[in-house]
């Protein structure tokens, strides 16, 4: 893979949902670096706008991507901008911890609007204007969970199931007009939704928490979102034109080495 200070995004458009934190705003800021013009989709318009603004050549547009009429005014408004997407990253997701048995069905259904309905709604709304142009990337965040049995993460597992599964369908249905599709499968990461959960759940025990986590990828630490943007810039650049249908983990060694 070439350095990502070789790789040129300059003249593409580049959206990322879940843009306003986490590995979505790290992808967005190194998309940007590398030439894109980019924008940010997230829910709350304030902190999408926040972002944006510490981004250049960044714009920031609020969007429910569980909803099909925001996900569409989104859309149309990108395009009315003349920011049709040549590259979209799906970013947007939420996490949930239980298992089956303690899995009720709002949290199944609320997992899976966001993070299944959300992703399928995106790539359908970025879909026409690729086709116009004959060309474009669809870039997916699935997880390990995808793949792996997770203790406690069964609606989010099924979810990012559901992410690999259209992710290969897309990339064999369109493969034809040029457009590519592929995902990225992270162990765990550490962004701000991790420390949220760690105070949460284990007040006065933090470190034990974050150490538990660490241990857990045989590397000994958690990933970082600036590693999944060099993974993502690569991905959605030209030197990967010859990758689509590829699902590819980054995990710290979770899957070979335990």
């Amino acid at each position: 893979m070439p350095s990502a200070a070789s790789i040129d995004l300059h003249n593409k458009r580049a959206v990322v949902t879940g843009g306003a934190s986490g590995i979505g705003l790290a992808i967005a800021r190194t998309f940007a670096a590398a030439g894109a013009s980019v924008v940010l989709l997230d829910l709350n318009h304030e902190r999408t706008l926040a972002a944006a603004q510490e981004i250049p050549n960044a714009a920031a547009v609020a969007c429910d991507v569980s909803d099909e009429a925001s996900v569409a005014a989104a859309f149309t408004q990108l395009a009315a901008a003349s920011h049709a997407a040549d590259i979209l990253v799906n970013c947007a997701g939420i996490a949930h911890v239980g298992s089956l048995a303690s899995t009720s069905p709002e949290d199944f259904d609320r997992l899976y609007r966001v993070n299944v309905r959300g992703t399928y709604l995106c790539m359908k709304a970025a879909l026409p204007a690729m086709l116009a142009a004959g060309h474009g990337v669809l870039l997916n965040l699935a997880s390990i969970a995808a793949t792996a049995g997770l203790a406690d993460r069964f609606a989010y597992s099924m979810t990012k199931g559901a992410v690999l599964s259209m992710t290969l369908s897309v990339a064999k249905d369109y493969i034809a007009q040029g457009i590519r599709c592929n995902c990225i499968s992270p162990a765990r990461v550490h962004t701000p939704f991790v420390d949220g959960f760690v105070a949460k759940n284990y007040p006065g025990h933090e470190a034990e928490a974050m150490q538990r986590l660490a241990a857990s990828q045989p590397i000994g630490r958690m990933g970082t979102p600036d590693e999944i943007a060099t993974l993502a810039l690569y991905l959605c650049s030209d030197a990967a034109s010859f990758l689509t249908g590829c699902d590819y983990p980054i995990d710290g060694g979770f899957f070979n080495l335990r």
